[in-house]
């Protein structure tokens, strides 16, 4: 185990101030996502961990707290988890929540990373090939860090699909025109779908099986839920010493 700061966690110096700089950034790195399969263990198959991030925020103070929390990849329970505090320094605007979120979940998973903890795969709360640039969270995380991420969203953003049959398991296409970008996926019996895409180095299969082994007694995968519930924790706890 080491103290040192992995360079995969460490926020790129020419990070973007402006929608123009990110919205750049998106097209120049969007060919970077891999979507072969192959380089992620089948979801409960051995060992490992499966880590999940989430960000909570105070927009009034200008204060964002990141979580990521490591479950053991078969059985998931908590091997480990970490917190990042940190100041927004970017606005908020439609499709750029990546240049918002990122410097404070790389903060966490470098911390996760001190503590030994390395993720075989990463599930974000958001979107990786699901987005008008084809760059969600998902798939710029991967990019940067070179770990296989997943996206799995509340919501379909602007894509279209029809809905999934009612049982766990069922999906249908999320389309942007002809292009399938994702997948409504059912994670319970009558309960309304996720979504799901690609960040990178995985294929949509494997991203949905991975979201159905996570998501085994709720809607979201168990990696979202811990880690909502511990950036929500810790954004309070700012409070709490503020006062």
């Amino acid at each position: 185990m080491t103290s040192a700061i992995d360079p995969r966690y460490q926020l790129p110096r020419d990070w973007p101030t402006t929608e123009a700089e990110a919205t750049a950034v998106q097209e120049r790195l969007r060919g970077s996502v891999r979507t072969e399969g192959g380089a992620v263990p089948a979801p409960g198959g051995g060992a490992g961990a499966v880590v999940g991030v989430d960000v909570a925020y105070d927009d009034e103070r200008g204060v964002v707290a990141a979580a990521a929390v490591a479950l053991d990849a078969r059985t998931l329970a908590v091997v480990g988890e970490t917190t990042a505090v940190g100041r927004i320094t970017f606005p908020y605007v439609p499709g750029l929540l990546a240049f918002r979120e990122i410097p404070a979940v790389l903060d966490a998973l470098g911390a996760l990373d001190r503590l030994g903890h390395r993720p075989d795969v990463v599930v974000c709360d958001g979107y990786g090939l699901a987005h008008p640039r084809r760059f969600g969270l998902a798939s710029h995380l991967g990019v940067l860090t070179g770990l296989p991420t997943i996206g799995v969203a509340k919501n379909p953003f602007t894509f279209r699909h029809d809905p999934p049959g009612p049982r766990r398991g069922d999906w249908t296409p999320l389309l942007d025109g002809d292009e399938e970008v994702g997948r409504a996926l059912r994670t319970r019996d009558g309960v309304k779908p996720v979504f799901v895409s690609v960040g990178h180095r995985v294929t949509l299969d494997d991203a949905c099986a991975y979201t159905l082994h996570l998501a085994r007694d709720y809607r979201q995968p168990e990696t979202t839920r811990r880690a909502d519930a511990l950036c929500r924790r810790a954004l309070a706890d700012t409070r709490q010493d503020s006062d």
